[in-house]
């Protein structure tokens, strides 16, 4: 398992070097994820909320939570300690 794994800081997905983000200029994003982040702006302009609310699905599908309420509380309080959520 790679050593230094990066986690997005907008939707907490661990990335490896190939989803990493865009900058403007076309080099890589070390801090959020290819899905987040293109070309140097956020993919979506959304709030923590929507956020978790897009994410929750994804973590009851791969068992990290009973239902999507109880993902959503978690995701919450998880993107709250992310870069791009801090206030």
């Amino acid at each position: 398992m790679e050593q230094n794994l990066k986690i997005c800081q907008s939707c907490g997905m661990p990335m490896q070097e190939e989803q990493y983000g865009t900058n403007k200029d076309g080099s890589k994003n070390e801090s959020y994820c290819c899905y987040c982040y293109k070309d140097g702006e956020f993919a979506q302009n959304c709030s923590m909320e929507e956020m978790a609310e897009f994410c929750a699905p994804f973590e009851v599908e791969g068992g990290r939570a009973k239902n999507v309420e109880e993902a959503k509380a978690g995701l919450m309080t998880y993107f709250a300690t992310l870069e791009r959520w801090k206030a």
